[in-house]
């Protein structure tokens, strides 16, 4: 595991409603968790992002959002599967900004699992990163945010609630992600909240199903329309600044496809 930053650290701009704030966001070199970290450190957080393999595209993102705020962004490289290594990376989240405030749960993998086919690796690699990660993690989080009376956000997914066809081991590793949403925000309360966004069918992967069940799943949402890998992170920040009293909630950003299944 590495850790980098630059120096010195500027004081963001004044009125940022996360200003002096830190994060640690995982999976946030692409996709999903890339939009959230931009979201927060625009709101002023300084952010440390967590891959595990996409090096080139988190240290490109590092350098954007340093140039934008020097000393704002650093890295930290982990294998979230390896349990043992989890202290460690919140160890150099901590040491990164002198504090954790705000630990964001994204990094997650995703696959078909159909029933018959499903192998013992299947459900470690789906349950590790969907699940036993999140919890490891924050477990080794709970005391630095629980000195900055901090915040826990899990990206589930609304496939926690009502399965995906073909992807069981997925589903419950996202159904057991939902209820460490609510378990942690009871352990954990009141000194730290823990809520969780689940969304619906936004930025598909990149072994994406056919164009055709694209539309299909599209059209049985209730706005018509796929969501954006930014509408996830403004859910997030709605969580860091604006529901200070609002812990074991399950928000789904999913254009209302829960409503309309």
């Amino acid at each position: 595991m590495t850790q980098e930053i630059s120096d010195p650290v500027p004081v963001p701009p004044a009125g940022s409603p996360l200003s002096g704030k830190a994060a640690l966001i995982t999976g946030a070199a692409r996709r999903v968790g890339a939009s959230i970290a931009r979201m927060l450190h625009a709101a002023g957080a300084d952010v440390v992002l967590h891959y595990r393999s996409s090096a080139d595209d988190a240290a490109a993102l590092m350098r954007e959002l340093n140039d934008s705020r020097p000393g704002s962004a650093a890295l930290a490289e982990c294998d979230l599967l390896q349990v043992a290594q989890l202290p460690g990376l919140v160890a150099a989240a901590t040491a990164a900004f002198g504090g954790l405030d705000i630990l964001v749960n994204n990094a997650s993998t995703f696959y078909p699992t159909p029933l018959g086919d499903i192998g013992e690796i299947d459900w470690d690699d789906l349950v590790g990163t969907n699940l036993k990660a999140p919890l490891f993690l924050a477990q080794a989080a709970a005391p630095a945010l629980h000195e900055r009376h901090g915040l826990i956000i899990n990206v589930a997914d609304i496939h926690g609630l009502r399965p995906l066809r073909r992807y069981p081991v997925y589903s419950l590793a996202k159904a057991g992600l939902i209820m460490l949403t609510r378990s942690l925000a009871r352990e954990l309360g009141p000194q730290v909240r823990v809520n969780a966004v689940a969304p619906g069918p936004v930025m598909w992967p990149d072994d994406a199903p056919d164009k055709a069940l694209q539309e299909k799943i599209t059209r049985r949402t209730a706005l018509k329309r796929p969501g954006s890998a930014e509408d996830v992170a403004r859910a997030c920040l709605f969580f860091a600044t604006g529901a200070p009293y609002v812990t074991g909630q399950i928000l789904a950003v999913d254009g209302g496809r829960s409503i309309a299944w």
